[in-house]
């Protein structure tokens, strides 16, 4: 065992590692991350990986990657692969890769196991009958009339029901517990279900009878000779059938299940189930698309593992259910990019400037910070020509207030990295609207400021013959409330989708160097925010997508 570091917050699941450890009760600390492969990742997802992987780092153990695929009707190879990768991409490598799927044959023999104890037995009731007869939270159930069939039926039963020689819902494995447990769990939970018509991705149509979650994790846990099973909260009720299960078939292992708070995030949903149906009713463009909170579609919006990875520390390890507000997620981001991203200049909404001073046909190479903190990551040339292009944001014909600090028709600005302008004639269309401004500029003011006035304002520009078009799409939030699935004013939470949750920048202009940016290559274009070159951006096609703004402005 090794010491946990000082950089790693101490947690309650930590606590209970090492009193274990110190008491002798293991030798090596042992995790696994279970997901099931029916959808992608989301960022709740990434808080139990950080958890798992890092607790068995930090204690020098192992963790396991152990699909959860018992349920072949939801799953599929794509699902398996990209939780395979978003668990790579965080920067985790697992001691062992494995499916549930792995020990159906065993789980399967653990069951025999069960009947022939008298402790599992095939019932008969439909579901709707099943849910009747569990009874509620304040009323005991009924059991059922299949209960007390002999070993020998439900053996001959269960081995049919293997065979196929059953109609999905007709029969189902039940263990026999309590039918007046307080813990609903206990009431004779289901163990087993068949499944027919369907293919799975592992074993094929090998099988048509399937092992319940609460049945197989406990004994996949056993088998690996996982320590701790870490869990959220609404496995809590479930630990008793987990022990259960492990108490009554002939496995030594015992893993000690530990529950501890789900990620629950403002203005998105942690709903496997909700993410799907904006999927399925193409309310977004995929798993991947840059608005989800799936760590694919984080990763495709310009999200960092390290801007993840610091977000799961920050939030910590709790017992207690709580809501996280998304300015913590953006200052982790923010706070990675601000220290790594090299600068670039981009015009979104692009306004002609001619510099009627400035000679015809010449441009010249002005040298740019890559960094304005980090001497390190060097300079870079950006062409000052006749004509460029500067935001309509940043001019404003009479100035509003004292407070206004970019371009004014009369007055002047700094074009970042270049020349002092100063705005001589506003040209307009028929319709009023504003063209092209005609400017002039101080050649004495490169790198210096003029001896006799005061330049209050810095703009970005770039230039229009060496500048490169540009969609740039500005990602928001999903959703338009903190908590749009507890919002019962509204009949859907889908009613909270934010319809400015993707504004598209058809007509933009980037400087000519970001032409070479590697997908998913991450920029901050000064003084707009952060951007990363999409993935589906290639050839001559440039497409950047805003990971976050420079600063908070939701509340604004």
């Amino acid at each position: 065992m090794s010491e946990t570091t000082n950089t790693v917050p101490g947690n309650f699941i930590r606590t209970i590692i090492d009193e274990e450890l110190a008491a002798g009760k293991h030798d090596k600390v042992a995790t696994r991350f279970p997901p099931e492969p029916n959808g992608y990742l989301h960022i709740g997802h990434a808080k139990s990986i950080v958890l798992n992987f890092g607790i068995a780092s930090d204690y020098q153990g192992t963790c396991n990657l152990r699909f959860d695929d018992t349920n072949p009707h939801k799953e599929n190879k794509e699902f398996v692969e990209a939780i395979k990768k978003d668990v790579e991409w965080l920067g985790y490598k697992w001691d062992a890769l494995y499916f549930a799927s792995d020990y159906f044959e065993q789980l399967y023999g653990f069951a025999v196991e069960l009947i022939e104890q008298g402790k599992a037995y095939v019932c008969e009731l439909n579901a709707e009958q099943m849910r009747e007869y569990r009874g509620t939270l304040t009323e005991p159930g009924k059991e059922s009339p299949y209960r007390s069939r002999s070993v020998e039926e439900n053996l001959e039963l269960f081995k049919q029901m293997r065979s196929g020689d059953f109609e999905d819902g007709s029969k189902v494995l039940r263990a026999k517990i309590d039918m007046a447990a307080p813990n609903l769990n206990m009431r004779d939970p289901v163990l087993y279900r068949i499944r027919h018509g369907v293919i799975h991705h592992q074993t094929g149509a090998e099988w048509v009878l399937y092992p319940m979650y609460d049945f197989t994790h406990p004994i996949s846990d056993a088998i690996e000779g996982i320590t701790h099973s870490l869990c959220t909260l609404e496995f809590e009720d479930h630990r008793p059938l987990y022990d259960w299960v492990l108490d009554n078939i002939s496995i030594e292992c015992h893993p000690r299940q530990i529950e501890f708070s789900r990620l629950n995030l403002q203005y998105t949903v942690m709903s496997k189930r909700k993410l799907t149906q904006l999927v399925d009713e193409n309310l977004v463009e995929g798993w991947s698309d840059p608005r989800m909170p799936t760590i694919a579609g984080l990763r495709r919006r310009g999200y960092t593992p390290v801007a993840l990875r610091e977000f799961a520390k920050r939030i910590g390890v709790t017992k207690s259910d709580n809501s996280i507000e998304m300015e913590l997620l953006e200052a982790c981001i923010r706070e990675d990019l601000d220290r790594c991203a090299p600068r670039r200049m981009a015009v979104l909404n692009p306004l002609k400037v001619t510099i009627t001073n400035y000679p015809e046909g010449e441009s010249e190479e002005l040298p740019a910070a890559n960094h304005p903190k980090d001497e390190s990551m060097g300079q870079r040339p950006v062409k000052l020509a006749r004509e460029v292009y500067i935001d309509r944001d940043d001019f404003i014909e009479v100035r509003p207030n004292k407070k206004w600090k970019r371009l004014v028709a009369g007055e002047e600005v700094r074009l970042r990295n270049a020349y002092v302008i100063r705005c001589d004639e506003v040209i307009k269309d028929d319709s009023g609207e504003i063209v092209e401004l005609k400017c002039s500029y101080d050649p004495d003011t490169l790198g210096a400021n003029p001896p006799d006035r005061k330049i209050k304002g810095v703009i970005h520009w770039v230039s229009a013959s060496h500048s490169e078009p540009a969609e740039v799409r500005l990602y928001d939030r999903l959703l338009d409330h903190p908590a749009p699935d507890a919002d019962k004013t509204v009949e859907d939470w889908k009613q909270h989708l934010n319809a400015n949750s993707l504004v598209t920048c058809e007509n933009a202009r980037v400087e000519a160097s970001l032409v070479d940016a590697t997908a998913g290559q991450q920029f901050q274009f000064e003084r707009e925010g952060y951007f990363c070159r999409d993935s589906d951006s290639g050839g001559e096609r440039l497409i950047f997508n805003r990971v976050v703004t420079l600063r908070d402005s939701w509340g604004k």
